[in-house]
């Protein structure tokens, strides 16, 4: 009977376990390999995906989507239908003008400073409130103030005491001379002493109104009816003479004061009709000029010019807007907004040749009303369809 080595035996097991975990170790490897590919396959479908968004984004924009239109001038001739309406052009004369920007600012806006060093006791509005002329807006301190008003009431009561004396003492001096019991000398010695305490009363009642304007310099009101706006102190500040502390305007009186070159200013006259326009409220209005600044501005070479307009409420001063200055007429050709159709950024319009009509694209320019001005592709003499239907390609 044979004996088994044990440790023969040993090194089979350990052999087969280690070729186990070789395996074992293989297979994670790849399945960790697999596992990092599709990530990485994930990453690079999310950036495809992308890449094709962003490229059906700009086919999209380019107008790969939308109808396409013949890039040539003209296109095939169509019949003309039944009962179409046709228009013959002609040129008109059309009012030419040129636009000066600006900014809208009150006619009446002031600047409300302390005339006193002084703290501020009292604030009693705030920006964008509505005031009256008259209404308190701040209240400084003014202790200092009234005890000096009442030093100088004090002195009027004395001078008074003295001018008195000084009358009965002249009164009495008038006496003895006319008696001839005083001398001359003395006599006017009284009478300098009167007038004298006489101008002293006067000096006492120039001090006390003098104090009385300087203790109403402590309380500040507003000027005129306005709207309060750019408030710069708030209670516990001190003010300084010449300090601005608010700044008010009066919202009901509006202008435009707008910066024109040299060649057109000269010829704007205060009183002329002149159109203005705010872009932000698509707002048109008539103004009237009151003012051309007989100034020019050397680095812009142009007048400051203002002109006051009826606006409604709501606007505010710094708005933008524009004048609208005349050049005088031109001829131009006006087409129907009907008969204009627009394909992406191309406009057109259906144009009658030899008894049919064919799609031809124009440039227009300036808006009047319900009509459009053309600026190239059509000629005067030229017959249009006024139906945008043939021209859209429905």
């Amino acid at each position: 009977m044979g004996c088994t080595d044990p440790f023969q035996s040993l090194r089979s097991l350990l052999t087969t376990k280690f070729i186990h975990y070789e395996m074992m170790q293989a297979m994670n490897n790849r399945l960790a390999g697999l596992l990092a590919l599709m990530r990485e396959l994930r990453s690079w479908l999310f950036i495809l995906v992308g890449f094709a968004a962003v490229g059906w984004m700009l086919l999209w924009a380019a107008g790969v989507f939308h109808p396409k239109v013949h890039s040539s001038a003209e296109h095939a001739p169509v019949a003309i239908p039944p009962g179409a309406v046709l228009e013959t052009l002609k040129s008109v004369a059309i009012p030419r003008y040129e636009t000066a920007v600006g900014t809208i600012q009150a006619v009446h806006e002031a600047a409300v400073a302390s005339k006193i060093l002084a703290r501020i006791e009292e604030v009693n509005v705030t920006a964008g409130q509505k005031v009256r002329a008259g209404d308190v807006l701040v209240k400084l301190q003014d202790q200092d103030l009234r005890a000096r008003l009442g030093q100088v009431d004090s002195n009027l009561v004395a001078a008074q005491a003295r001018q008195s004396q000084a009358q009965s003492e002249f009164q009495r001096a008038n006496s003895l001379l006319a008696q001839s019991a005083i001398s001359q000398s003395e006599y006017q010695s009284r009478e300098a002493d009167l007038r004298s305490a006489n101008a002293e009363v006067e000096r006492a009642k120039q001090s006390i109104e003098e104090g009385r304007i300087q203790l109403s310099f402590a309380t500040i009101a507003a000027p005129f009816e306005g709207v309060i706006v750019d408030k710069q102190v708030k209670a516990g500040d001190t003010a300084v003479p010449g300090q601005v502390l608010f700044r008010i305007y009066d919202p009901t009186e509006m202008q435009l004061v707008a910066q024109v070159r040299e060649s057109l200013a000269l010829s704007l006259k205060p009183g002329q009709a002149i159109t203005a326009s705010l872009d932000a409220l698509n707002l048109e209005t008539q103004g009237t000029i009151t003012e051309v600044v007989p100034q020019a501005n050397s680095a812009t070479h142009s007048f400051e010019v203002k002109v006051q307009c009826q606006l409604p409420e709501g606007i505010y001063s710094g708005m933008f807007g524009r004048l609208k200055l005349p050049l005088g007429t031109e001829e131009a050709i006006l087409v129907p907004q009907t008969a204009i159709a627009r394909i992406g950024q191309l406009a057109m319009v259906m144009v009658v040749h030899e008894g049919h009509i064919r799609r031809r694209n124009i440039q227009l320019g300036r808006r009047y009303g319900d009509q459009i001005q053309v600026l190239a592709g059509l000629q005067s003499g030229e017959t249009i369809l006024l139906s945008k239907e043939l021209a859209e390609g429905r």
